[in-house]
């Protein structure tokens, strides 16, 4: 999520067409284990470069709290982070990463990391091949994915932190690495990116598990499309991801449709799900309270306890950070109401 968000979808209708057969995934449900908690989490990627520009975070009595204990105070249990490959700044580099997953594992909490697999924002609208790998055939690009992977949570396991999740890709509504793995150019390109992503995580821990992740939660076609598209080029994965970003006057209606969405995952391919992103206009926080709180309801009654959790999209952001309205804290860096659907 960030800039570019939306696909155009005459693409995707075409495709649809061509992969909406009756596609079945051959692996067996996985046992729910209800001992595991509910993921109430939140993306904070952006939570070293707020404090070096002087941002602070404050309680709702005003006392300055360190990020991460705060959020841990209103609910939630978890921690997304994204990697990028070398960007600018080196914000989100493998450095900046181990150092958020340092603190979070320190403040118990759970933890998944985002593979993005470029410098800067992969999303819908861009999935740019990192620089350095620009020149690369799709042999070469599989390595560099591979060998990206594995170095990143090599070096977090070599420090004492073996993330609970990890998601090859993201919103890889259209594939990832374009041009080459464009997915409405070569399903079969895109795949092979990812099984080497996927092949990756489980070499560093094969208790991790792998998340396959597309924006717009409650569009069936395009997770038709894109999760048959695996299943036809025999790609693994174990939960499927979502983003959600209704707007205040819709969000009853893409909750239902997000919840037939994720039921009809669950049916089709036998996976868990994840909501890995959520947001909603920081100065809508009565409605997006309620938008949270209906969504995490929704989701644990999803029978077996297959929908595994709920991340909030850097709620931290706050005072037009980046250009980015859709955190849950006011301009004074406190939190808004939203997060009490997470407590």
């Amino acid at each position: 999520m960030k800039k570019n968000w939306f696909l155009s979808a005459s693409v995707l209708l075409l495709w649809t067409i061509v992969f909406s057969g009756s596609c079945k995934s051959e692996k067996p449900a996985p046992t729910p284990n209800p001992g595991i908690p509910f993921a109430k989490g939140a993306d904070i990627g952006w939570l070293t470069e707020m404090e070096a520009a002087g941002k602070k975070f404050y309680n709702a009595a005003g006392t300055e709290t360190e990020c991460i204990a705060l959020l841990k105070s209103l609910g939630m249990n978890s921690i997304r982070l994204r990697v990028w490959v070398n960007p600018a700044g080196g914000w989100n580099n493998a450095a900046d990463v181990l150092a958020k997953a340092t603190r979070a594992k320190n403040a118990g909490m759970r933890l998944m990391i985002d593979f993005h697999y470029s410098d800067t924002w992969a999303d819908p609208g861009q999935q740019a091949i990192p620089v350095a790998w620009a020149a690369q055939t799709l042999t070469e690009l599989q390595t560099s994915v591979y060998n990206h992977t594995y170095g990143v949570l090599a070096n977090l396991k070599n420090n004492g932190i073996v993330p609970e999740w990890v998601q090859v890709g993201n919103e890889t509504n259209n594939g990832m690495l374009w041009p080459m793995g464009r997915a409405s150019t070569s399903m079969s390109n895109f795949a092979s990116l990812v099984k080497q992503g996927y092949n990756a995580v489980k070499a560093v821990d094969p208790s991790i598990k792998v998340i396959l992740h597309l924006s717009n939660g409650y569009d069936n076609n395009l997770y038709r499309w894109i999760f048959d598209g695996m299943i036809s080029n025999g790609v693994s994965w174990d939960i499927i991801g979502m983003s959600l970003y209704p707007e205040p006057i819709d969000w009853a209606t893409r909750n239902s449709q997000c919840l037939a969405n994720i039921n009809d995952m669950i049916s089709r391919y036998g996976r868990e799900v994840m909501i890995t992103e959520v947001g909603m206009s920081w100065d809508q926080a009565d409605a997006c309270r309620s938008f949270m709180t209906d969504l995490i309801s929704k989701c644990k009654a999803v029978s077996g306890n297959k929908v595994l959790g709920v991340f909030y999209w850097e709620p931290q952001s706050y005072g037009n950070w980046q250009g980015y309205t859709k955190g849950a804290f006011d301009n004074s860096g406190k939190p808004t109401i939203a997060l009490n659907a997470f407590n």
